[in-house]
């Protein structure tokens, strides 16, 4: 605090002191609740708002291979990814299978993606979105 606000401070006592941090709480809200000057302000700051809400419920996704068809309405993705060696600082590649449920109809070889979802069945909880590139 400087030399002044200490003065100040030190003569304000009782309700005099109180009326001052009142006066000087509502100036601190009044300029932080300024209306946007035009409606670009105001359109651009709810975006902001809106993206942070709905970023907690995102769904995972997720883009494999499969690598088998063979069940009805069911496929097996490989996804791959690379994770760095704690020790050794080199790129290990990891493989996980995913069984997702299949409307799309998508064969062996293609590459597909997955979005997370609701359990299907006691090992399904993904679905395939789309097909990215299909086998040649």
């Amino acid at each position: 605090m400087s030399e002044n606000e200490n003065t100040l401070a030190n003569e304000a006592t009782g309700e005099d002191a109180v009326e001052t941090v009142n006066e000087a709480v509502a100036d601190e809200a009044a300029a932080t609740t300024l209306a946007p000057e035009s409606a670009e302000e105001s359109v651009a700051a709810a975006p902001n708002e809106k993206s942070a809400a709905t970023a907690q419920g995102r769904r995972q996704e997720k883009i494999g291979l499969v690598t088998s068809n063979k069940m009805t309405k069911t496929v097996i993705v490989r996804v791959e990814r690379q994770v760095r060696h704690p020790k050794y600082k080199r790129y290990i590649r990891r493989r996980k299978k995913f069984m997702a449920h299949d409307e799309l109809g998508v064969n062996v070889g293609d590459i597909v993606r997955i979005i997370e979802t609701r359990p299907l069945s006691a090992r399904k909880r993904w679905r395939v979105v789309e097909v990215v590139q299909k086998a040649s």
